[in-house]
């Protein structure tokens, strides 16, 4: 008896894996980085795997003793769908804003469920300045045409300068510019309450401001996207 139940007891594990491989190659392994055409693991992997080895768990419980490979399965693919479903809606947005903003000057970074896009101040703002350069809106027209095909996320815009200046200069400096690209996405279609910015002035520098160089990439406007909370 004991060794009936533990044979039963492989059996489900087997078929709980299956069902969690399974589910895993149907939500997609890879999404191709437009940048060096290569595959890169998609984000949603992960969370649809452990949501489909839970949910066949889940399925094995719940179904009578002749039904639970199909439980498993079930389970399976509902758990995946629940914890990729995020990471997958993102990995799209992110597969497409990579697309179109190409050779733009913009780049595109992952942080888990967020995507952050980097603006630096080369290709938006003039020294001093708050308007926006041709070259930015053309950019900013290409993410909005993205975010508007995918309305459940958030857009946080974000102002950096260097430390030249005063902090008071700085901070004000970098809220009118975070300002400025809001405006252009909700001008360019973007819904307004999707739309939040703030100055950031000469905080969080992702370079040393020792050096003309490093200044210059601390002169930036990030555009921080996340997922909408239900």
């Amino acid at each position: 008896m004991q060794q009936h139940t533990s044979a039963a007891s492989r059996k489900w594990v087997r078929a709980i894996l299956f069902a969690g491989v399974t589910s895993m190659v149907a939500t997609g392994c890879t999404t191709v980085n437009p940048y060096t055409r290569e595959d890169q693991t998609a984000k949603s992997t992960s969370g649809a795997l452990i949501g489909a080895v839970a949910g066949a768990a889940i399925g094995v419980a719940s179904s009578s003793k002749k039904d639970r490979g199909k439980g498993a399965l079930i389970g399976a693919a509902s758990g995946a769908a629940l914890g990729g479903g995020i990471g997958y809606y993102m990995d799209v947005q992110e597969t497409k804003l990579r697309q179109q903003l190409e050779s733009t000057g913009i780049s595109v970074t992952r942080n888990g469920d967020q995507i952050v896009l980097n603006m630096p101040n080369a290709i938006t703002f003039g020294v001093d300045q708050s308007n926006l350069s041709q070259q930015a809106m053309n950019a900013l027209q290409n993410v909005a045409t993205v975010v508007n095909e995918y309305d459940k996320t958030q857009l946080n815009v974000y102002g950096f300068t260097d430390s030249s200046g005063s902090d008071s200069y700085n901070l004000r400096l970098s809220q009118v510019r975070a300002s400025e690209v809001s405006n252009y996405l909700v001008r360019s279609g973007v819904a307004a309450q999707r739309v939040l910015s703030k100055g950031m002035g000469e905080a969080h520098p992702i370079a040393s401001n020792a050096n003309a160089q490093g200044r210059a990439q601390n002169r930036r406007v990030e555009i921080v996207l996340s997922p909408l909370e239900s």
